[in-house]
């Protein structure tokens, strides 16, 4: 069997060694190397080709940033960002995902022996996706997107949008809301992602879209030109009250090993809005959504996945699809504008509040 090359870059040593452990520990990895700089890491890379590297942030001489900024326009390779969990270190992860880093692990904690377990899990399973992943081209930060451009006015209490996406989402879920128009329909968002990275994820997008962008709170009325994106370590769900939609927030277990979970947002929304919804399937690994979005398509709701070519990872999209669940199958740079024909196409209802 082929082993995934792994190469661990961070300046810690300590940390090195800890992962280099749980890399060789598995039947399927093996840690090639260890670099403590950046300097050091492109001789390495050079010399030994890694398949998929590790990259911490915070880093002497060049951070991990600006060395993954070099990578990816000089030799692009698969990477998975080692983060801390601070407010900082999401928004660094987020500007690292932007440049095309695959996914993201937190500093492992040590001393815990289940938690380091659950940890090895974790970042030997994201190693094996980033491996697997197709490295996109990135758009430039707040370049100019093309904007559809509807005849009247779509906005509506009615027409809402339902979105699931989990490793490459942040940068596809960007690429969809930037080009939404400020009337559009409310929008709720599942992404896996833990605790303290949703706040910062949903804050970048709101100053880059036309559309309101916020992590959700339980109980929220759902507005037109609002997206409510699921807070790490909690389900989002779809509730009605009256005529009026609204969110709600769970401490459900996890579903298909996710919270939030993208199965417990279609869901909820194939229960209380039906043929009211639009719902989108974005790149991600695994099967989490397949199952709710064909119950989404039984209650009448049209749905749309992103395509093949598009994705980083093509897991969902592909499990949706052979579920049965999906009218269309798009590439991501037309993903917004099948929506909003879709809409214009349906038109407003006559219970429009």
């Amino acid at each position: 069997m082929k082993k995934i090359r792994v190469l661990v870059i961070d300046d810690s040593a300590l940390i090195r060694k800890v992962l280099a452990q749980i890399i060789d520990a598995q039947d399927d990895l093996v840690c090639i190397g260890a670099a403590s700089d950046p300097y050091a890491a492109r001789d390495m890379i050079r010399d030994l080709s890694p398949d998929v590297l590790t990259l911490d942030i915070e880093m002497p001489r060049m951070d991990g940033l600006e060395f993954l900024e070099k990578l990816m326009r000089l030799r692009p390779t698969p990477v998975v960002m080692v983060s801390s969990l601070t407010s900082l270190g999401a928004d660094a992860t987020l500007r690292a995902l932007e440049l095309g880093a695959i996914d993201f692990v937190a500093k492992p904690k040590l001393g815990i022996e289940q938690g380091l377990l659950d940890y090895a899990r974790e970042l030997t399973d994201k190693i094996r996706i980033a491996a697997q992943a197709r490295l996109q081209g990135r758009p430039t930060p707040g370049a100019p997107q093309r904007q559809p451009s509807p005849a009247r006015s779509l906005a509506s209490t009615e027409k809402l949008i339902m979105i699931g996406a989990s490793t490459g989402g942040t940068e596809a879920i960007r690429e969809v809301l930037a080009a939404m128009p400020p009337d559009s329909p409310g929008i709720l968002i599942t992404q896996h992602m833990p605790p303290g990275f949703t706040k910062s994820f949903a804050d970048r997008l709101d100053k880059i879209c036309r559309i309101s962008v916020k992590e959700a709170e339980h109980g929220e009325r759902v507005l037109p030109g609002h997206a409510y994106i699921a807070p790490g370590n909690r389900h989002l769900m779809l509730t009605k009250n009256g005529a009026n939609y609204q969110t709600a927030l769970s401490d459900d277990p996890p579903v298909n090993r996710h919270r939030p979970s993208v199965d417990v947002l279609f869901r909820s929304a194939a229960k209380v809005a039906g043929p009211s919804v639009l719902g989108v399937m974005l790149t991600g690994m695994g099967k989490d959504g397949a199952t709710a979005m064909h119950e989404m398509r039984v209650a009448g709701s049209y749905n749309f996945a992103q395509d093949e070519a598009s994705c980083v990872v093509f897991g969902m999209p592909r499990e949706a699809i052979n579920a049965g669940a999906v009218h269309e199958v798009l590439p991501l740079s037309e993903m917004t504008s099948h929506i909003m024909a879709r809409l214009a196409l349906d038109g407003p209802r006559s219970n429009r509040v």
